[in-house]
């Protein structure tokens, strides 16, 4: 719609089909209007989003932010936004994710600053990857993580997966692959 405002920030509406999901802190749900800020100030910090594709431009960052909505459109998933149930707050995001390039569906997630080291990403990937075991039917995941993120190795590693591979992201350069463990092996 021409001459439509922007977002705003309280918007709570869905912009996907995602379901909603649980954990003991977090709730797991679509990407919403409001989330557009948080997530596009992440993705503006160059060494927070260093190994997640960090941009320098709002216009890059809300891009990045209406991918995610349209990958959930065309593949039925996506990344979720984390939410913690004690405050309403968004702490980052975690999904299954598989754009073009990739070379399979990954277990992904970022937590946003002031969330890092309370076992929020863990908790969300978690549940994630279990969501695509149990309800898409995926029979394996990967994560893929930027050389020297050591903080998403050492996540990866104790969710069970194991190195495999490095590969040529073409938006990233050299990734390491990273297999879960299947769904008998899941949490």
């Amino acid at each position: 719609m021409l001459g439509a405002a922007p977002f705003t920030t309280h918007e709570q509406r869905p912009l996907t089909a995602a379901p909603l999901l649980e954990t003991e802190r977090l709730i797991l749900r679509g990407p919403q209007p409001r989330d557009a800020e948080p997530m596009m100030t992440f993705l503006m910090d160059q060494e927070r989003a260093a190994g997640f594709g960090a941009y320098d431009n709002r216009s890059d960052a809300w891009r990045w932010f209406a991918l995610n909505v349209g990958h959930w459109h065309i593949h039925g998933y996506g990344y979720f936004s984390i939410e913690m149930k004690d405050t309403g707050e968004m702490a980052g995001i975690t999904g299954i994710w598989n754009p073009e390039g990739w070379p399979e569906p990954e277990v992904g997630w970022v937590v946003f600053d002031g969330y890092e080291g309370k076992g929020i990403a863990r908790e969300g990937a978690e549940r994630a990857r279990r969501w695509a075991y149990e309800d898409l039917g995926f029979s394996t995941l990967t994560s893929n993580i930027v050389p020297g993120n050591t903080r998403s190795i050492a996540l990866a590693e104790r969710m069970g997966a194991h190195y495999e591979r490095a590969y040529l992201n073409p938006n990233m350069g050299e990734d390491l692959l990273y297999r879960h463990p299947g769904p008998t092996r899941s949490e």
